[in-house]
């Protein structure tokens, strides 16, 4: 059985706290607040306000803490060769991600990062639909996810909501954009963006793919949707959705002598699994620990979205579209 720290017991963490005390493992907890540890339900002697006090304790660590403190706790544990499953962003600066991504490759540690629509099993149709050609030539990607709530206090939104969809692109993809464009706003004045419009241009089979992420905190209504058009075949898979949560189009455009026609096929509705996707993630990274096999999200992946979003940021300062180097 192995033994786990969870780092956080905070709005996230809470559920990671719900998941991981329903799983094969020995718990360990660990948060600032005293109070969070003693409603946690874990065994006094399984918990401590300083994390370092039960590093020496455990095989691997959940870190669910505020995006600052990532690079740090990771660094420590990757380095007393423990396992990390780290929360995204990875960290908010993409040389510190690949300096974790190092550390993990030259110990031979396991390094997770919680890009979690990675681990929908409708992300996972989607993705094996674009490799099997299933869409045929690949046009456009667009991702929407905002909603009205509370912003995060350690990163704006890009960095927050937009790199969920940002990362689910590359993984459809697999790889990252060639390079990127962003509007962002900062409506709250707070000095980060509360809305982002983010464009993307990658290269697949050899042809150019234009992708936009949508992200926001004002938007009234909560959308959390993913919409794939190619020569053959679109989607539109709403995340919000238990079950039914793709539709597919048979739609093509037809050239007809001088013109070109909308011609507009079959319609499918696409039932999957409701499993928890965080479920699936946790299980995951117990997996990994126990056959050292590299995780769906790994460190790289953690690396290449963090690179995608400063280079939004950067587009954002100067207005440029800014080239990513592959």
């Amino acid at each position: 059985m192995k033994r786990i720290l969870l780092i956080g017991l905070g709005r996230w963490g809470a559920n990671h706290l719900r998941l991981l005390k329903s799983m094969p493992v020995e718990l360990f907890v660990s948060d600032l607040d005293q109070r969070r540890l003693s409603d946690s339900g874990v065994p006094a002697s399984h918990q401590a306000t300083d994390p370092r006090a039960l590093f020496s304790k455990i095989d691997g660590a959940v870190v669910a803490t505020p995006a600052q403190s990532h690079f740090e706790l990771c660094k420590e544990l990757l380095e007393m060769d423990k396992d990390v499953f780290v929360e995204k962003p990875i960290t908010l600066v993409s040389a510190e991600a690949k300096t974790l991504t190092d550390i993990a490759e030259r110990s031979g540690r396991i390094l997770q990062v919680g890009h979690i629509f990675r681990f929908d099993s409708a992300s996972l149709w989607l993705r094996d639909a674009i490799a099997q050609r299933q869409f045929g030539r690949l046009k456009t990607l667009r991702g929407k996810f905002y909603g009205f709530k509370r912003p995060r206090a350690d990163t704006g939104v890009t960095f927050a909501d937009g790199i969920h969809f940002i990362d689910l692109f590359n993984f459809f993809v697999g790889r990252p954009p060639r390079r990127v464009h962003a509007v962002l706003g900062d409506f709250m004045k707070r000095g980060m963006d509360d809305e982002a419009l983010v464009t993307l241009e990658y290269e697949h089979d050899a042809q150019s793919v234009l992708a936009v992420v949508e992200a926001g905190y004002h938007t009234p209504e909560k959308v959390r949707e993913v919409t794939i058009t190619g020569e053959k075949l679109s989607a539109v898979c709403d995340y919000n959705v238990a079950q039914y949560k793709i539709k597919t189009f048979e739609n093509e455009h037809v050239i007809d002598g001088a013109e070109i026609k909308a011609s507009e096929g079959a319609v499918h509705q696409l039932e999957f699994s409701p499993e928890e996707p965080l479920r699936s993630e946790l299980t995951a990274f117990i997996d990994s620990m126990e056959t050292r096999r590299p995780p769906l999200a790994d460190g790289v992946a953690g690396f290449q979205a963090v690179r995608v979003v400063e280079a939004a940021l950067e587009s954002a300062r100067t207005g440029y579209w800014i080239n990513i180097v592959q």
